[in-house]
């Protein structure tokens, strides 16, 4: 695909149309010319077609010129979260050699800001250009172990916009997108932001990432608004005493599964339906329910995605292998690839029922993770939690104020026969998590956290 689909696809539209809103609008005819600009002096730079440029810049007008700049160029866009320690910028450099390196100017504060004021630098390194079609490459979550290099193509990406388009519920033009997740992964990048500006919803970042920052946000407009969040934004959003009225016409979580309760308690509390969205980094949107009527199922598939399920797991057609570099060669064979995850399809409706991963065995019998996260999830006072087996299964959970440790271990006692109980339960004021929001299932970091 040319690089005209930049144009064609996420900057057409009328001119005076507000289509992003970080400290303020940003008209259509604003982003086009910004673009052009970024387009000139990357250029400058020695971006050429074929070339391949690292993006790290926070949430910001600069981040998405720079991206459709770059993509227009014809460039290859490695995104980097913001958040990323040294240390990981330069092992993933290290690891793809880039051209190009965009940054911020002034490394940004960290303290719950959902956008900044980013003046970008370009910077050449010793790289090399891109020896595939791929236009993005992203690093997957890490969520569980090392990431992994994921490449989509242009003609992907587009297809995966119209997947969206087609979807019952998902913002049009003339709606509002109100987005928390990270821009520099699958869902608030393509879900929010490049969905938003291909169909011609505008989308706003907030300020600041603060359960009053978010409110004032989405009491500041008129217009449909759906919120795009993962479940920790629920979470705080739910606690809410007396939510104010607003615009608010749905949420939408995605990333990972939320706990038992949370989705009747954000409803009560806003009076509108909480949709989720199941995916990957490696092909986008999966299974979506924008209405949240069909839980525990995550919807049916979305337009276009076919699916199937595989001795208990969930497989996904995917015509190209999407892994750079090194990956395990069972993950994607024969135009199908490997979720990992175990899943249902039952009348056309897709339930993700855990990762497969998450089977050990304890004396002997099989136990599922999954079924006891989600036991221990559903405990009164548990607000976050994760399981994972690592000298044995071990709880990691944040607790309501004045919530004693005692309950947790005293109700699952109640609920879990003894060889699914955690042998310990480790209490935290918040669970660690990933750049992109997931809770990490690290135990290295979990145990880390612990000590902190």
């Amino acid at each position: 695909m040319t690089p005209d689909w930049v144009d064609h696809a996420l900057l057409a539209g009328p001119d005076d149309e507000v289509c992003l809103w970080f400290a303020g609008p940003v008209r259509r005819s604003a982003l086009r010319a910004a673009v052009a600009e970024r387009h000139a002096a990357l250029s400058a730079a020695g971006l050429r077609p074929g070339g391949t440029l690292a993006l790290r810049l926070p949430p910001s007008p600069a981040y998405v010129e720079c991206l459709l700049a770059a993509w227009r160029v014809g460039a290859q866009v490695l995104l980097l979260d913001h958040r990323l320690t040294p240390h990981e910028v330069d092992d993933a450099l290290a690891r793809l050699e880039p051209q190009l390196l965009v940054r911020p100017l002034v490394e940004p504060d960290r303290a719950l800001r959902g956008h900044h004021d980013a003046v970008a630098v370009a910077e050449t390194l010793a790289g090399r250009p891109t020896a595939s079609e791929h236009a993005l490459v992203q690093l997957s979550s890490g969520s569980t172990g090392p990431s992994k290099v994921i490449g989509r193509s242009a003609v992907d990406l587009v297809a995966e916009l119209e997947r969206y388009a087609a979807i019952d519920g998902m913002p049009a033009r003339g709606d509002r997108i109100v987005v928390l997740n990270s821009l520099a992964h699958t869902f608030g990048l393509v879900g929010a932001l490049l969905h938003g500006l291909h169909v011609g919803a505008r989308v706003v970042v907030p300020e600041r990432t603060t359960v009053d920052g978010i409110l004032d946000t989405l009491a500041a407009g008129s217009e449909p608004t759906t919120l795009f969040c993962v479940p920790f934004h629920l979470e705080l959003l739910a606690r809410v005493a007396a939510p104010p009225v607003l615009p608010l016409v749905r949420a939408i979580t995605g990333g990972e599964l939320i706990r038992p309760g949370l989705a009747e308690a954000f409803t009560s509390a806003y009076g509108v339906p909480l949709g989720e969205c199941y995916g990957m980094t490696e092909l986008g949107v999966i299974a979506m329910d924008t209405a949240g009527t069909l839980r525990p199922s995550v919807g049916p598939p979305a337009p276009g995605v076919e699916v199937r399920v595989d001795d208990g797991e969930l497989l996904v057609r995917a015509p190209a292998n999407p892994y750079l570099g090194p990956a395990d060669p069972e993950r994607w064979s024969a135009g199908w690839l490997r979720t990992r995850d175990a899943a249902t399809v039952v009348d056309g409706r897709v339930t993700v029922l855990g990762r497969l991963d998450s089977q050990v065995s304890v004396g002997g019998l099989k136990v599922d993770l999954s079924e006891v996260e989600h036991t221990v999830a559903a405990l009164p006072g548990v607000t976050e939690a994760v399981v994972v087996h690592d000298r044995g299964i071990e709880a990691f959970v944040a607790l309501a104020e004045g919530v004693p440790a005692g309950d947790v271990e005293r109700d699952l006692a109640a609920r879990l026969a003894p060889f699914k109980r955690p042998r310990r339960v480790h209490v935290l004021a918040a669970l660690p998590r990933t750049s992109s929001g997931k809770c990490s299932r690290d135990p290295a970091a979990l145990r880390a956290a612990t000590q902190r």
